[in-house]
């Protein structure tokens, strides 16, 4: 045990510090001379790469990919032999039901939002059924009689997410075990799950993001949404882009064309009376709420990296967007750079929360502390279980150059690497160490 906590911290040190070149398993070794190559890897859990707000998945987009743009993480971490999936969940949808959709595109199934959940919410209990991307997940290894398991690594909402389907897979749903006859319950509200072994969570705003409260006053979600997938397909008339919102029974018909569905989904009455959509949960009261149940599980791994692009104004403490930050997240990065709240009932904001990444409040992201118990720790070198290890700043990086999209040709991100695969690579390598007993 004592030689596994020393490969670790090792294995740390050159993460930290950015090195490039040679490859850890070159440069450490164990305390008895053994290369850490030759010992090979702790576990083989399969990483889950989950997308955030308004994300897509591998079929969509043309080819373009979430993780990487128009490089791929997922291949290339696969061609280094790490297995890695890309998970797809509705990009407009709570922070519940996306956490059931990932269940069912992981271990395979109908996806069940459980029947407690979809009468409080009016909508459908059951919609995709998906084939499962990782069958195994949860039954025993036959060679190591141990749980197959997974790393959950999340970028923004999709951090939200994976924290409420490890909540779920855990504590269960007590609602939904009163509700639901034993035989028709989904083995997600059960409880007793242990079946993720770490977490990692990338610019997620684990207590919420200001840049909602502008947004709101702008544009509606509902036409904000459409907006953005539009923005997305622009005029071709094919499935590129998916809101993934059948359980609210306006998915896209067979013969309709994207702009009626796209009209027809805008002007929905569903945004004007639920709560049960990313745009509450994203904004500091939703967070709050998830929060409360959503806990850090003792016997998993938490990991959170921040990002900013901002800097502290000469003539006051705001903060404002640096030059290579992407343009169109100025407006909100200028938002958030200054806006304050003290009201009665309300949750304030205060300076603490003007540095950001375009998108998202950096002390957001460290981990959940409104109407959260959980621990949040700056990482000694050792990893700990049931808490948060804040991995620190990702300095340089707007919301999207930390998962490869709209980044500037010669662009550094994060900083102290060549590249961005470079820091996935690291962090593959990282997980594989992390003990699994």
């Amino acid at each position: 045990m004592r030689n596994r906590y020393w490969i670790i911290s090792a294995i740390i040190l050159v993460f930290l510090s950015g090195c490039s070149g040679k490859k850890v398993s070159e440069l450490f070794y164990t305390p008895d001379g053994i290369p850490l190559h030759k010992i090979g890897p702790i576990n083989t859990y399969p990483i889950i790469l989950v997308h955030g707000f308004g994300g897509f998945g591998r079929d969509e987009m043309l080819g373009y990919k979430y993780w990487g743009g128009f490089t791929d993480i997922q291949e290339e971490l696969k061609k280094r032999g790490y297995q890695v999936f890309s998970a797809a969940v509705g990009p407009f949808s709570s922070n519940w039901d996306r956490a059931c959709e990932l269940y069912a595109f992981i271990k395979g199934g109908y996806v069940d939002y459980g029947l407690a959940h979809s009468e409080k919410y009016n909508h459908r209990r059951f919609s995709r059924y998906y084939k499962g991307i990782y069958p195994k997940w949860g039954e025993i290894d036959p060679l190591t009689g141990k749980i197959n398991k997974i790393h959950l690594v999340a970028h923004s909402q999709g951090g939200q997410t994976s924290r409420a389907l490890m909540a779920l897979l855990e504590q269960g749903v007590p609602e939904e075990k009163q509700k639901t006859p034993a035989y028709d319950l989904s083995p997600l509200f059960e409880g007793g799950k242990k079946w993720v072994n770490s977490l990692t969570t990338i610019s997620t705003p684990h207590d919420g993001m200001t840049v909602n409260y502008m947004m709101n006053k702008a544009v509606p979600f509902g036409q904000r949404l459409v907006r953005f997938g539009s923005m997305l397909s622009k005029k071709i008339d094919g499935i590129v882009y998916d809101f993934k919102m059948d359980q609210w029974e306006i998915e896209r018909g067979k013969n309709e064309s994207f702009w009626d569905y796209a009209r027809r989904l805008r002007s929905s009455s569903l945004w004007r009376r639920t709560k049960d959509t990313s745009d509450f949960d994203l904004s500091p009261e939703g967070a709050k709420e998830l929060n409360q149940w959503a806990s850090a599980q003792k016997n998993a791994y938490y990991f959170s990296f921040a990002t900013e692009e901002t800097f502290k104004s000469p003539f006051s403490n705001n903060q404002l967007p640096e030059l290579t930050m992407d343009i169109i997240w100025f407006p909100a990065a200028f938002f958030m750079g200054s806006y304050t709240r003290d009201e009665p009932g309300k949750i304030p904001i205060d300076e603490t929360w003007f540095q950001n990444d375009g998108v998202v409040n950096t002390n957001s992201m460290d981990g959940p502390s409104l109407g959260s118990k959980d621990r949040i720790i700056d990482f000694d070198g050792i990893p700990k279980k049931g808490q948060w290890n804040y991995m620190g700043i990702l300095g340089s990086c707007d919301h999207a150059d930390i998962i490869g999209a709209m980044r500037y040709f010669g662009e550094k991100c994060p900083d102290g690497y060549q590249n961005l695969l470079e820091w996935y690579i690291y962090w593959a390598e990282f997980l594989s160490r992390l003990p699994d007993n």
